[in-house]
């Protein structure tokens, strides 16, 4: 009887036993994580390179003088309209005495000239008027007079030639001397207008700076500097590395540091052909044309960032692309679809477009799949995985 026992409570202890290990089996069989799932979702999706620069104008005039001298009165100030032939300053001319001996020089000269050409004509004069009187008696032939007629006009014109070289002597002495000469009217050099219209950005000058004329040897002293500030452009710069997947006439958002919660519309109209070395990297300058600012005042030279539009899709079926698995040999992507309770099976996919956090599904899933993220972090929560 003892005996009977004893196996029974063997037997007992080994049922235990195998059962315990067989539950232990079974747990150890199981995927120990619970998977969470998200469908996928109706995106637009951008594909998109950054710039950094600044707003400029889109054409930037210099006014300079074409006379040297100092300021005497400056009319305008930055941030004015001004329409073109406005005056802008005006120039006290300090002449020079070398420059202005020189002029004397010449004046002295040409009335010399003129006197010269004067006694010549009388000359020139007395010898047509006995040489006529031959002619009509027929004492001289043709031939003969018309060789005194020839000389004649000739100092005729000589005269006239040395009436016009001193006029235009005194008018180059009057001009050195004050800037301007009689008959010049609104032309007056001294004064200095607008080129055209538009905003004056920048004054550099004030009265009693001394200022240079523009000429083949100096770029000449700026005194004002306009703009048409509802012309503007983005000018920035990209790196090498994103040069390649640009071209003109892709479309830009521009956002200005300045102002904010607004996003102005651009073209990109200009890539440089020569890069330039900064920092160690290459960079080329781009410029983009910004469209409907009218209603917006954006200054001169404030920073900005320009989004350039590499490729958009609108409204189309996309999943986050961290969901996204790749086959091992194919490298084919893929993604765990739920069938049951924590229950998933692969489905191929084909992508499209993606800007690094969503990409487009152009087949193999509907809206209504529910996808398994499969590197979930655990205790971790969703808003910050």
């Amino acid at each position: 009887m003892k005996r009977t026992k004893t196996i029974i409570i063997l037997i007992i202890i080994v049922s235990v036993f195998g059962s315990a290990l067989f539950y232990l089996w079974q747990k150890n069989q199981e995927d120990p994580k619970t998977y969470t799932s998200e469908s996928p979702t109706e995106e637009t999706i951008i594909l998109k390179t950054v710039a950094t620069g600044n707003i400029v104008p889109k054409e930037e005039v210099l006014i300079k003088p074409n006379i040297s001298g100092v300021i005497e009165k400056v009319f305008i100030e930055a941030g004015e309209y001004v329409e073109q032939g406005d005056l802008i300053a005006q120039i006290k001319v300090i002449p020079n005495a070398s420059t202005l001996t020189s002029a004397k020089n010449n004046i002295a000269t040409n009335q010399t000239a003129l006197q010269t050409a004067q006694i010549n004509l009388q000359t020139q004069q007395a010898n047509y008027d006995r040489q006529k009187a031959l002619f009509e008696k027929g004492v001289i032939s043709a031939n003969d007079f018309e060789s005194v007629s020839n000389a004649y006009l000739q100092s005729k014109q000589s005269v006239e030639q040395a009436k016009i070289n001193v006029n235009s002597a005194n008018q180059n002495y009057d001009i050195i001397k004050t800037g301007t000469t009689s008959g010049l009217g609104n032309i007056a050099q001294t004064q200095v207008r607008a080129t055209v219209s538009g905003m004056v950005l920048d004054v550099p000058v004030k009265a009693g700076n001394q200022v240079i004329e523009a000429n083949n040897f100096n770029e000449g002293t700026s005194i004002a500097s306009l703009a048409d500030v509802k012309q503007m452009i983005f000018e920035g710069k990209v790196d090498e590395s994103e040069v390649g997947k640009i071209k003109e006439g892709l479309p830009l958002e521009i956002t200005v540091g300045a102002i904010e919660n607004k996003t102005f519309e651009a073209v990109l109209d200009y890539i440089a052909p020569k890069g330039v070395a900064e920092n160690g990297a290459i960079q080329f300058e781009i410029k983009g044309t910004l469209q409907k600012i009218d209603s917006t005042f954006i200054r001169a030279g404030l920073s900005a960032n320009a989004s350039i539009i590499l490729d958009k899709v609108e409204k189309v079926l996309a999943i986050k692309e961290a969901l996204v698995q790749y086959d091992e040999e194919t490298k084919a992507p893929y993604v765990e679809v739920e069938v049951g309770d924590q229950t998933f099976e692969r489905k191929d996919i084909t992508l499209g477009l993606s800007d690094g956090i969503v990409v487009e599904v152009k087949s193999g899933l509907s809206k209504s799949d529910k996808i398994k993220v499969w590197n979930q972090l655990e205790g971790v929560p969703d808003y910050a995985q």
